[in-house]
């Protein structure tokens, strides 16, 4: 389902089939690294899901469908700038499919805001970054997964800092949601 909606995107732009299936790859090998294990192409498959649910609420589906390949394409737990160079990326090869500056521009700036996920003048980026934290509100059991998940993710750090950092995620995520739930007492 993925693949046949990151093809039919670049349909749109009458992209060479092998271009779309070399783009299409980059994305797949990208999520699919062995590192990954929640911020993958099931994330993707889930957020598209999300989305799907408030589609007839979002003004451009097309720059959400970017936004969504895209936000995470970069992602290394050690680094900062995950979402500056996720956002770089998709830009380059947005401009290489020849998709309009406003709309490369909205995606940019929509992948930079999945950093706070703070609110946004605009509905559309709203959605996207509600959507990616969506697993937040999930049942328990989706929920203690997600948080394994990310564990794994950021395995390389000790518990005494991966915990200082996963208290302070979770208390931005509080102030901006107001509700959320704790892996565990660990917090």
């Amino acid at each position: 389902m993925l693949k046949s909606n990151y093809i039919q995107l670049l349909n749109e732009y009458e992209v060479d089939l092998n271009f779309a299936e070399e783009l299409w790859s980059e994305v797949k090998i990208n999520y699919s690294n062995k590192n990954r294990h929640y911020h993958n192409l099931k994330h993707l498959e889930d957020l598209l899901s999300e989305l799907n649910n408030v589609k007839d609420q979002i003004h451009n589906w097309e720059g959400i469908l970017f936004t969504l390949f895209y936000h995470d394409i970069i992602y290394k737990s050690t680094k900062k700038n995950n979402e500056e160079k996720s956002a770089e990326l998709a830009s380059k090869r947005m401009h290489e499919i020849g998709v309009s500056e406003n709309l490369i521009k909205l995606s940019y700036d929509q992948i930079i805001a999945t950093k706070s996920h703070k609110e946004n003048i605009d509905s559309d980026t709203n959605f996207f970054t509600d959507a990616d934290l969506s697993i937040l509100g999930r049942e328990i059991d989706i929920y203690k997964t997600y948080c394994s998940n990310i564990r794994k993710e950021y395995s390389i750090y000790p518990d005494f800092l991966y915990n200082r950092g996963r208290k302070k995620v979770i208390n931005h995520f509080l102030k901006i949601n107001g509700s959320v739930k704790m892996c565990d007492d660990t917090y």
